[in-house]
């Protein structure tokens, strides 16, 4: 494990992996997950990849301040530690894989500074949801985003390690495809990242600088650029925040993009399915 330079006072742990010279790729984890959710996809990368994998801000062993959350855990925020460590090491023609909270920042990224990038592969969140998020089932599923806006979810959670396990494999177990079942290391490792005092308020800064996804989604309008960089979707078949019928308005906010369905999974598609993600990486890159 490494450790970047400070942007805006925080710095990002990253793993390094491959050989440097080689194609450079950027792994971004999602929530409630870690750096160590790409381990498995950045495995089968092997030699012929350079690749890099950080813990976002505020998650693993990364910076985990707690400072108001629209100044310094928003998308842009936490897209500004991506480009500093994409700078610092030098990095150019990036192909950038991420899930989760690690979709939107990489969306953000290749809005803000689509000259680093030279591909995209990612899954849901996606633009295009609209009035559909009102939809009883997945409308029922986004309840924890309200709930990490209230000072209740830090009572209730923050600093109590049996309480984070419990809350963790909740999603790891409901988000995830029929076949697949939470291994408990991992679930450990996360426990101990998300347990300590101020790690759990820190892993949900993104959510309280985001604001209401209902009224987002509500709000969403086409923009009048397109996102430039070729992007494939990986959209998971069981994943019950994002349905496959909401991936038929991508292209009205991405100029080059490619929908994959991906049978069998749910939302931890970097975990669930390592070789299907890698091969999108290695494709990606060509």
């Amino acid at each position: 494990m490494s450790t970047g330079a400070p942007v805006d006072g925080f710095t990002l742990s990253f793993d390094r992996l491959g050989s440097v010279g080689r194609p450079p790729v950027v792994l971004l984890h999602g929530w409630p997950g870690d750096r160590t959710d790409m381990a498995s996809v950045a495995e089968r990368l092997g030699d012929e990849f350079d690749v890099v994998v950080p813990d976002l801000r505020g998650f693993g062993a990364s910076d985990k301040h707690l400072r108001d959350p629209g100044d310094y855990y928003s998308l842009a925020a936490q897209a500004r530690s991506v480009t500093g460590l994409i700078e610092e090491l030098g990095l150019s023609r990036v192909v950038l894989g991420g899930y989760d909270i690690g979709s939107r920042v990489g969306q953000q990224l290749a809005k803000d500074r689509p000259d680093l990038l030279s591909a995209m592969v990612i899954t849901p969140p996606a633009p295009g949801v609209g009035s559909r998020i009102l939809s009883d089932g997945p409308f029922r599923e986004f309840w924890y985003q309200s709930f990490h806006h209230l000072d209740l979810a830090e009572k209730l959670l923050d600093g109590k390690p049996d309480a984070v396990r419990d809350y963790l494999e909740y999603f790891w177990t409901h988000w995830s495809g029929p076949d697949f079942i939470v291994d408990a290391a991992r679930l450990e490792h996360l426990t101990s990242a998300y347990g300590p005092a101020g790690a759990f308020v820190a892993s949900i800064g993104y959510y309280r600088a985001a604001g209401d996804v209902v009224a987002r989604y509500l709000g969403e309008t086409v923009p009048d650029e397109k996102i430039m960089v070729p992007t494939r979707f990986l959209w998971a078949e069981h994943d019950p925040l994002f349905l496959g019928a909401w991936s038929d308005r991508v292209g009205e906010f991405f100029a080059q993009v490619t929908v994959q369905p991906v049978d069998g999974v749910g939302h931890f598609v970097p975990v669930e399915a390592p070789d299907t993600f890698a091969d999108a990486i290695v494709q990606a890159s060509r």
